[in-house]
């Protein structure tokens, strides 16, 4: 028999009303309720009542380490969390917890578990479904699609399906047949787990507008930023005419801090080497982070700084795969 643990972090799945608002409550009975008829052991524990908003690198240290103390005890870990940062908690753990022996599912809804609407009840099956297949490694069930988490982003605030996989396929789907896993997308990895709870927050995520002005960056710098994510145009372009941001990511960098270069757009890889204007971002000395989410980006770069300061092997952190969060320039 399958053992699972539950570890509830309250969001909107145990939300309850209050004058001022929905805000979570306790939970494990009615999360409990849902699994009454399944053929596994579960155990469940609450480690943290907030409203996802709440949840901040403190939240992902104690997350992370409850996670790594019970990966040896049970077959699969399901996490409960809001869905407003469940991607940025989601990707952390992917950096946090890595190489995984058994299935970390990250799950939540768009209306509490107590509403007779809900999709609460179909999406903890999912990720239950998804614990117990023994596939190892940190994923998000939402609407019937497993995703890896380091590539899940909320790209819908109310709707059910809420949850998109960006730049790489669902490797799972739920439908009349069960869970089907593409287990083509899946690569062989017999690393030992290892935990990782240094990791430097000091990082900015800066989208540029055509008014943006260029000193931000020396501002965020001289406020205490160690690293910074930017959100250039298109396939990949940043202003360097009035305001010239090629100059200020040049001078950050000579201060030591990395600066990483992604797209505004959602879907497709970034590619600066297409235009002039990208062409000299990437001679600057800034990381492309090609196919990335934001929100892996950004933590992958909160990662990559808190193993090391040297910008060389940040940048080597950072371009290095770890759980299928980017595909290189190949």
């Amino acid at each position: 028999m399958k053992k699972i643990l539950i570890l509830t972090t309250g969001g909107t799945i145990s939300s309850v009303a209050s004058k001022d608002g929905l805000i979570p409550k306790n939970s494990e009975e009615l999360i409990l309720s849902v699994f009454k008829e399944e053929d596994a052991k579960i155990d469940i524990e609450s480690i943290l009542v907030l409203d996802s908003s709440n949840i901040q690198p403190e939240e992902w240290k104690i997350i992370a380490g409850k996670i790594f103390e019970n990966l040896e005890s049970y077959d699969g870990i399901i996490i409960t969390h809001g869905t407003d940062t469940m991607a940025y908690t989601a990707s952390m753990i992917t950096f946090m917890v890595q190489n995984p022996n058994i299935p970390i599912v990250f799950t939540g809804s768009q209306l509490p578990i107590t509403h007779p609407l809900t999709d609460a009840v179909d999406n903890l099956h999912c990720a239950f479904a998804m614990a117990k297949s023994s596939i190892p490694g940190v994923f998000v069930a939402f609407n019937r699609k497993i995703m890896f988490a380091s590539r899940s982003v909320k790209a819908r605030t109310s709707s059910f399906d809420a949850f998109e996989s960006i730049n790489l396929h669902p490797l799972g789907t739920v439908s009349a047949t069960g869970l089907v896993i593409q287990k083509n997308m899946l690569h062989e990895n017999d690393k030992a787990p290892k935990l990782i709870l240094d990791i430097n927050t000091n990082v900015f995520l800066l989208k540029l507008t055509p008014t943006t002005n260029p000193s931000i960056i020396p501002l965020l710098i001289s406020s205490g930023v160690e690293g910074i994510v930017i959100e250039a145009y298109g396939a990949g372009g940043i202003s360097y005419i009035r305001r010239d941001f090629i100059k200020e990511i040049k001078n950050a960098i000579i201060q030591g801090v990395p600066i990483v270069v992604s797209s505004q757009c959602l879907y497709e890889r970034s590619d600066f080497n297409i235009y002039e204007v990208g062409t000299k971002v990437i001679a600057s000395g800034a990381i492309e982070a090609y196919d990335m989410t934001s929100e892996a980006a950004v933590t992958k770069l909160m990662y990559a700084l808190g193993q090391t300061n040297n910008l060389a092997e940040i940048k080597k952190i950072f371009l290095t795969p770890i759980a299928y969060e980017i595909k290189p320039e190949e």
